[in-house]
């Protein structure tokens, strides 16, 4: 009986094209003959791409010898990453201080690991947070304990790019809150307003934002009245970004089914109660991919500030590209450049996918 019963399982088995790494090409990559059609292109570009990418970046490649080294090979020359990477970081931040830019930013990237979790949002984090951006400005300005004054004009690199980006974000947003329901409101003016302000904002480009901040804002001021170049940068960077997230949360409130309100009216909460507990939480769980993309845009728009003559990573790369003994090394700068973009938009963009699924209520 045994035999039989063996047999019997063995022609029970499912194909081998249905299982394993065989069945997974065969669902994924053949399944059909115009995916089949697809694979096989690709296959070919990548063996026709591949081998001398590979040559030139990695086997024929120079990664820490000089300057003079790199004129005698074929490959990329990396080594323009170390010898210059101190400049492209941290830029013209005194020599022998760049210890206080790099604490600076060590203390925000993981105060914004940190706080990644929701469990942490309390009181003492608000707290934590005001602690620790005295202590970051303290760094990077000095003027105490013995550390130099460091003007902003010299603040310049990477702690520039996260500064301009971060604060712009964490300020544009719940201004571009009170814009989105300030458009809403039955009150003509306030609406009007809010209206006027995002359009127009929204119909000129950042770069006129931050030549007006950096060149005609100055002149409305009194004189001997004057606002150094981040900080204008920076409130150009925010008010451009709240615009856009303006519209988004609109889209989110507009997005509320009437009866969310009606129920709120039925509990007799406030207007104020009912768009903070009921309608915005809602809102804002709604549009939370919209509101990233704009997010990873204004990050990557930090760069632009390099027209008004502020030195982010961008502007510190480009300054080291001009040394003759680097030319010829631009891809190799602009790759590690685009790899750190690449890295913290991916972190921002994974956040936000697992914010995602611990605030879906779908099911």
């Amino acid at each position: 009986m045994s035999e039989p019963t063996t047999s019997r399982r063995a022609q029970l088995k499912p194909p081998v094209t249905d299982i394993g790494v065989i069945g997974w090409f065969h669902k994924n990559l053949f399944n059909t003959w115009y995916n089949s059609l697809l694979t096989i292109i690709t296959l070919a570009l990548l063996a026709a791409l591949l081998p001398p990418l590979i040559k030139w970046a990695f086997i024929d490649s120079v990664w820490y010898g000089p300057a003079a080294a790199c004129h005698d090979v074929d490959g990329a020359c990396w080594s323009v990453i170390p010898h210059n990477i101190r400049f492209i970081i941290f830029g013209f931040f005194p020599e022998g201080q760049a210890w206080r830019p790099a604490l600076a930013m060590f203390l925000l990237l993981s105060l914004v690991v940190y706080s990644r979790k929701r469990e942490r949002w309390r009181s003492s984090l608000g707290w934590l947070w005001l602690i620790s951006l005295t202590v970051m400005g303290i760094l990077m300005y000095g003027g105490i304990f013995g550390m130099p004054v460091v003007e902003t004009a010299q603040w310049s690199g990477l702690p520039l790019t996260l500064m301009l980006s971060f604060f712009g974000m964490v300020a544009a947003y719940p201004l571009g809150i009170m814009l989105a329901l300030g458009r809403r409101s039955r009150m003509p003016a306030i609406k009007s307003l809010c209206i006027v302000y995002i359009e127009m904002i929204r119909g000129v480009p950042l770069i006129s934002l931050l030549f007006m901040s950096s060149i005609m804002f100055p002149l409305f001021l009194p004189e001997g009245i004057t606002i150094n170049k981040v900080l204008r940068a920076q409130i150009a960077i925010i008010l451009f970004t709240a615009a856009y997230i303006a519209e988004v949360v609109r889209g989110g409130l507009q997005a509320m089914p009437r009866g969310q309100y009606e129920a709120a009216e039925s509990l007799g909460l406030t207007f104020n109660q009912t768009m903070r507990l009921i309608i915005l939480p809602q809102a804002l769980k709604i549009v939370i991919p919209p509101t990233v993309g704009i997010l990873l845009s204004a990050f990557k728009d930090t760069s632009l500030v390099v027209i008004i003559a502020l030195y982010d990573v961008l502007k510190t790369t480009k300054v080291t590209l001009s040394n003759p003994k680097w030319t010829g090394c631009s891809t190799e700068a602009y790759i590690f450049l685009a790899l750190l973009y690449f890295a913290f938009c991916y972190a921002m963009s994974s956040y936000s996918r697992r914010l995602e699924k611990e605030l879906d209520t779908s099911y």
